[in-house]
């Protein structure tokens, strides 16, 4: 009599194992479990080691050394990556579908088979005749790019082994499976299986992989959160499918700085970068007009000048609506109550958007009184001269403006740009040595600095 096989049922998102259904996770999470067949064989498994002949050593005794690394020849990549891809390491990229990973990807495996040799581009996704399309297309067909369409992990490391690539891609990591587990494709078991196998073969190699990976329907990468821990850099994709401007934004990154921003601009000859994305953002301000300011964000360890836009309109039905594109709403409700309690604007039966032109997601709190003060222009009807004035500051509670943190790097951002004018905290202005010409204006409350802005000629 066949032995019968056990099931187990595992969380998509944490990987928790459980004998019965659940419909709520230990984590959190509804609907995420999933059967799988147990292999407790597979289970016990002495996993490979990478190194043999690694011992333990002191600290002070260790020689420290510099990186290898390839230059994909993309300035915006090079910088996210902190300078090119180090050899050996795992990068996971993940972004909304359509939103061009397989599109950069492509053209940094194009210019890295010119300059270092054969690349493996790996796809379970699309067939080998849908990527020299899309190459074609994107001018990036390299005499050393091979393709090959396949999702068994298996067979992609006995290609590994005959062509000894010198970069790799994975597109996607959901679609590869291993045959000797019984689960699906894109599972937690699967996915944490080819990862690590994925992780054995780059670092006993020396060869940088680069793994794409898909995401939920939040925005939130999908799988279990292992993958992350795993890999030495995590880029995420941000902007909108419709718009023109795409921005790549390291969320993790062993060989560099976290939080590093690259901006791309799509055409139809694939993703170039913006090497002066302040100059594009405020490509379309417009002077002297009502409820528009420019700001300042430090993305990485790059200033970002962007314009901010707010519309105050009366409700017309029901509680007043708040909308924020760009910026945390949770932030824009607790500056309209500072507006409200200290400055005495009237906004309890007033609808509030505000928007940050080109799709820019902002971090941080510098942009706090540039919302502000665009808020108060739109309900009081004050334009404001926005080519030639800009405003970083942070807004506390009770209505005071707290400084932030490189606005230096800012304020010789916005010189650089052409601005004459800048409305910062005064704290900030009294500690900052600045020779570019420009005049800086130190508030220590929002009424001081909309005194400031909108004082009469």
């Amino acid at each position: 009599m066949a032995k019968k096989s056990k099931t187990v049922f595992v969380c998509q998102s944490c990987g928790y194992e459980s004998p019965r259904w659940m419909g709520q996770c230990t984590c959190g999470t509804w609907n995420s479990m999933v059967e799988e067949i147990e292999d407790k064989g597979q289970a016990y498994k002495k996993s490979p080691t990478l190194t043999s002949s690694s011992k333990p050593q002191f600290l002070k005794a260790i020689q420290s050394s510099t990186y290898d690394r390839l230059d994909t020849h993309i300035g915006e990549l090079n910088r996210v990556l902190g300078g090119g891809l180090v050899k050996g390491s795992l990068t996971l990229i993940s972004g909304e579908p359509g939103i061009g990973k397989s599109t950069l990807i492509l053209q940094a495996s194009s210019t890295i088979g010119d300059q270092y040799g054969t690349v493996l581009y790996v796809s379970g996704e699309e067939s080998e005749e849908q990527i020299k399309m899309r190459a074609e297309r994107l001018r990036a067909v390299s005499d050393r790019l091979m393709v090959v369409s396949e999702t068994n992990i298996d067979v992609i490391e006995n290609y590994i082994e005959e062509l000894n690539p010198v970069f790799i891609v994975i597109d996607s990591i959901q679609t590869l499976f291993k045959p000797d587990l019984t689960s699906a494709p894109g599972s937690v078991s699967q996915v944490r299986e080819c990862a690590n196998n994925l992780m054995r073969i780059g670092k006993t190699k020396d060869i940088p992989i680069f793994i794409v990976a898909h995401v939920t329907k939040t925005g939130e990468l999908a799988g279990p959160r292992i993958l992350e821990h795993l890999v030495d850099t995590v880029l995420h994709f941000t902007g909108e499918r419709t718009a023109e401007f795409r921005m790549v934004r390291a969320v993790k990154n062993r060989f560099g700085t976290t939080s590093e921003v690259g901006v791309f601009e799509m055409k139809e000859e694939g993703l170039v970068e913006v090497g002066n994305p302040s100059a594009i953002f405020l490509e379309g301000l417009t002077p002297n007009v009502e409820g528009a300011i420019a700001i300042c964000s430090l993305e990485g360890t790059r200033p970002l000048l962007v314009e901010i836009q707010a519309l105050v309109a009366p409700t017309n039905l029901g509680f007043a609506r708040r909308t924020a594109i760009g910026i945390d709403l949770n932030r824009l409700n607790l500056i309209i109550a500072v507006l409200e309690k200290k400055v005495g604007l009237p906004l309890t039966n007033q609808d509030v958007y505000v928007n940050v032109v080109g799709g820019l997601k902002l971090e941080g709190t510098s942009s706090d009184l540039g919302v502000a003060l665009a808020i108060y222009s739109s309900m009081r009807g004050l334009p404001i001269p926005t080519t030639t004035t800009m405003a970083i500051g942070e807004i506390s509670l009770t209505g005071e403006l707290r400084p932030v943190s490189n606005g230096e790097k800012m304020i010789k951002e916005a010189a650089k740009m052409g601005f004459q004018k800048c409305i910062l905290p005064g704290k900030s202005g009294r500690k900052l040595q600045i020779n570019d010409p420009i005049q800086l204006f130190g508030a220590d409350s929002l009424k001081d600095a909309i005194a400031m802005l909108f004082k009469p000629e």
